[in-house]
């Protein structure tokens, strides 16, 4: 291969070689890892085999060979903090991988790297320029003496091959399950790239010179709760090439950054963010602004990926990660001058180097830029707020600004580490490094508690695990005959029999029973005897404990064992309701797409007989006008009767590539999967259940929609018969309005709409009108009734104390008044008390207000406490003013009264 091959042509070269040599091609999963709970992000080659390395999942291939995306930025695996500042640490990268399962070994998976490596029609590099690593043997793992063999023979120099200890040359996928020996192939970078006195360095030494540009994984122990190591049945391979990586060698370049895989976006950030990236590059000082230039170019690659597969940013999980990628871009933005956002700039550059090879980009990068900039702009104003605090922060210390401070700046404000250090020098304080770096450790702590990433996956329950997939024949008929009952389990433990009466879960050879999947529910229906009269069990329910196995959750009506033969029966009619939902669910995902654009992905759904919920990826509410686009295009659709055309046994790569389907966001598929094509209006690949035309589907209305979370809204529609139960509520409403506003019969139900509107709102406004006016008349007559406050006025060792009822005041009006005695008497105490009734509950309402020339003497909380106490309740606050209540207003003239012998004691 010519030496300065692009990034792109070296990915295609990578792919095409082991196509040659038998692997399927698979297309890259998504950076979201599909049901691996364990998993922040998809974080290497294997992920979305890892099912198959563990025997849960049967591929129809042996050989495969990808070029998978993946993100370390969070948990275990985590390089956030060096990106820009090495050669080649990075949050995005693209691992290019071969895998065998149980097919070819050690001898052909190192001939094949070889082979790759060297050959002039592949890669091309020097053989002098490589060494290998074989595991050394350590903790009773033996020598791998196959490996080194192996090595040998495809012509490596034997002083150039080197065995090393477990840390580096041994692989786990966790605490337990399949591990076994790595073996890795260097290259020398030549003495320009080692470091400060290491020029004349040997391999293995770290200096930087030796980079490792390939890892050879050979699974063959699956080590057990004890420690043991048991030989694999099938050995496997899983190897991993660094895209960038690779590239750089074969341009000859230190840095990653330095390649074509890079440069067009360094440059673009220069230009964005007002720099001369060829001055500033060639300067002495070129450190810093090279480095957030590197920054922003690799965070821009993390962040078009990670939005356009469905992450979004928020302040949890895998969001909060993306921010804090996106923060720290925007950061080093603004260290270069740039004041105005930028970032989502960015995305458009980062798609036009990428599109060839993720063509997926072309259409979701508008929608990804105003996500994007959304954050930039809310972000501006989270660091106008940071940096407030700051100042607090720093005028609040005396000798140093504490670490454990500085660090909540730094990781919920953004504000970068070295500014908040230049800002404590400028205050002549000294800053509290030990103290940040130990709060650093505990977030990081608490990241990889929260997701722990590579841990491996609980295999599943004995009892399901060892039984044959059932064969489902639900998609063409909803009855069976003859389904024998190959297991039952009860209270979680395998059973051979059911009495009638009681619960359980059974498991059939054959059923037409759908299991929960891809958001619809399971099927509802009964087991029969041979005869067809006798009701056996009833099946309330259907889902997969594994991977094809079906479990039917049944109630027994008579006795049920083991090896017994059933007529399986669907409830036809709750199936149908669901299919309609399942159809309409899929025209209203692609009306959505149609009327808010193609950023909109599904982010969960739920489908039921009786509604269907719809979770996607959009950044605001939608506007009423645009949900009645959106049920107005899905119920076209309906209207035309297009057949449901069902597409059985596709290679994924043809679904996705050829008939364009949409693969749902956090859904696993297979190799081959099931094409659900609604003539070219919708195509998306799914498992379910369908009608066979979208007229059955009857009708479609959206409810209501709603935020479910940052980033994600979520619709709630029915359809057929429920949509006509809705309907019909409607209408009753309708009717009753028509009346209300005396309408027209004539007239639509937009007008009809539109002059109730108007009558609520008027009649609002003549209720707020009135209730104003019932307030005055009741501070009026309050205040009349206090006129004449000699009555009730009395002397209590020199201090005015005046106690008045005044009933149906709110608190706001019972102050008012307060302040009013209060002036009149110049100098005193006045205790109010008002008994009140709100939506049927009786209570009462308390305030005490005292002079401020008395508050030495007597304060309001020590007056009304007591007071309060006789009605039931209690109370507190200022010296001057205190309120409280109670729950026995039939007590309130009696406390009112004992208020003088109060204040008597206060003053005594």
């Amino acid at each position: 291969m010519d030496r300065m091959a692009t990034g792109n042509q070296i990915r295609e070269q990578f792919l095409r070689f082991f196509e040659g040599k038998g692997h399927r091609r698979v297309h890259s999963s998504s950076l979201v890892p599909a049901n691996d709970p364990t998993l922040l992000f998809t974080n290497a080659g294997m992920n979305q085999f890892k099912d198959v390395f563990l025997g849960l999942e049967k591929r129809d291939y042996s050989r495969a060979t990808t070029s998978q995306k993946c993100v370390r930025a969070g948990g275990k695996h985590n390089d956030l903090e060096n990106v820009g500042f090495t050669n080649r640490h990075l949050t995005f990268f693209e691992m290019l991988g071969n895998f065998s399962f149980g097919d070819y070994f050690k001898r052909e998976a190192i001939e094949f790297a070889w082979e790759l490596v060297t050959a002039k029609e592949s890669y091309g590099i020097p053989q002098e320029k490589l060494y290998a690593t074989i595991f050394v043997g350590e903790q009773g793992v033996p020598r791998d003496e196959e490996a080194e063999r192996g090595w040998l023979q495809v012509g490596v120099a034997k002083d150039r091959v080197f065995a090393m200890g477990m840390k580096d040359n041994f692989w786990a996928m966790g605490e337990t399950g399949p591990c076994g020996p790595c073996s890795e192939l260097h290259y020398d970078m030549g003495p320009k790239a080692s470091a400060e006195g290491h020029a004349d360095c040997r391999f293995p030494c770290d200096c930087g010179r030796y980079v490792e540009i390939w890892n050879l994984v050979f699974m063959q122990f699956d080590r057990d709760a004890g420690g043991n190591l048991n030989p694999l049945p099938k050995p496997c391979v899983d190897t991993g090439m660094g895209l960038e990586r690779i590239t750089s060698v074969l341009q000859d370049k230190l840095a990653v950054f330095e390649t074509d895989l890079f440069t067009p976006l360094i440059a673009r950030a220069a230009e964005l963010t007002g720099v001369d990236v060829n001055k500033e590059l060639a300067s002495e000082q070129k450190t810093r602004s090279a480095a957030s230039l590197r920054v922003i170019a690799d965070h821009a690659r993390a962040t078009t990926f990670l939005i356009s597969d469905g992450v979004l940013p928020s302040n949890e999980g895998r969001g909060y990660v993306l921010r804090k990628i996106m923060r720290r871009a925007i950061r080093h933005g603004r260290l270069l001058g740039a004041q105005k956002p930028f970032l989502f700039e960015m995305v458009h550059a980062v798609r036009d180097l990428m599109k060839d090879a993720y063509p997926e980009l072309v259409e979701s990068a508008e929608q990804v830029s105003k996500a994007v900039h959304a954050e930039e702009t809310r972000f501006a104003h989270t660091l106008d707020v940071g940096m407030g605090r700051l100042d607090e922060l720093i005028r609040g210390s005396r000798d140093v600004l504490q670490g454990a401070e500085a660090f909540k700046l730094y990781d919920t404000f953004g504000l970068p580490l070295d500014f908040i250090q230049d800002a404590s020098r400028d205050a002549g304080i000294a800053f509290d490094q030990a103290g940040f770096d130990r709060a650093m450790s505990e977030q990081r702590t608490r990241a990889q508690a929260s997701w722990k990433g590579g841990a491996g996956k609980a295999t599943a329950s004995p009892i399901y695990r060892d039984l044959k997939k059932t064969q489902f024949v639900g998609y063409r008929q909803t009855s069976a005959d003859d389904c024998e009952v190959l297991a039952i389990v009860h209270n979680g433990q395998g059973v051979r029999e059911l009495r009638a009466g009681e619960e359980g879960e059974v498991i059939l050879d054959h059923t037409p029973f759908y299991a929960d999947s891809g958001g619809q529910v399971g099927d509802l229906g009964v087991f029969y005897d041979a005869s067809r009269t006798t009701v056996v069990a009833e099946v309330n329910g259907c889902y997969m404990p594994v991977q094809g196995v079906r479990a039917h959750k049944v109630k027994a009506r008579q006795p049920l064992h083991v090896g017994m033969k059933v007529d399986a029966v669907v409830h036809t009619e709750v199936r149908e309701k669901t299919m309609r939902h399942h159809t309409a669910t899929h025209l209203l995902h692609s009306a959505l797409r149609e009327v808010l654009g193609k950023h909109v992905k599904q982010a969960g759904s739920l489908v039921d007989p009786g509604h269907l919920r719809f979770d996607f990826s959009h950044f605001t509410a939608v506007e009423d006008e645009e949900l009645q686009d959106i049920e107005d295009l899905a119920n076209k659709e309906i209207l035309r009767n297009t057949q449901v055309q069902v597409i059985e046994d596709v290679p994924i790569d043809v679904a996705i590539n050829e008939y364009k389907a949409m693969a749902l966001f956090g859904e696993k598929y297979g190799e081959r999967v099931r094409v659900i094509k609604i003539g070219d209006f919708s195509t998306e690949l799914c498992g379910g259940t369908h009608t066979g035309a979208t007229g059955e589907i009857g009708l479609l209305k959206i409810l209501r929609e709603q935020s479910v979370s940052s980033g994600v809204r979520r619709v709630e529609a029915v359809a057929g018969t429920e949509s006509l139960r809705h309907f019909r509520v409607d209408h009753e409403l309708e009717s009753v309005a028509r009346n209300y506003v005396r309408a027209d019969h004539n007239q639509d139900h937009g007008s009809i709409a539109t002059a109730l509107r108007y009558e609520i709102e008027s009649k609002e406004e003549e209720i707020r009108r009135l209730k104003k006016e019932l307030e005055q008349a009741r501070m009026k007559s309050a205040a009349a009734g206090a006129a004449n406050i000699e009555d009730k006025l009395r002397v209590v060792n020199g201090v005015k104390v005046l106690t008045h009822r005044a009933d149906n005041l709110d608190r706001p009006q019972l102050r008012t008044l307060v302040d009013n005695l209060r002036n009149k008497l110049g100098s005193g105490i006045v205790v109010l008390g008002s008994a009140q009734e709100n939506d049927g509950k009786k209570n009462v309402a308390l305030i005490v207000g005292v002079t401020k020339d008395l508050t030495g003497r007597v304060q309001a909380g020590k007056v009304l406490q007591p007071v309060a106490q006789k009605v039931g309740g209690k109370g507190g606050g200022r010296p001057d003013l205190a309120e409280g209540g109670g729950e026995k207003p039939e007590l309130l003239d009696a406390a009112l009264n004992e208020s003088y012998g109060v204040v008597e004691k206060l003053l005594a």
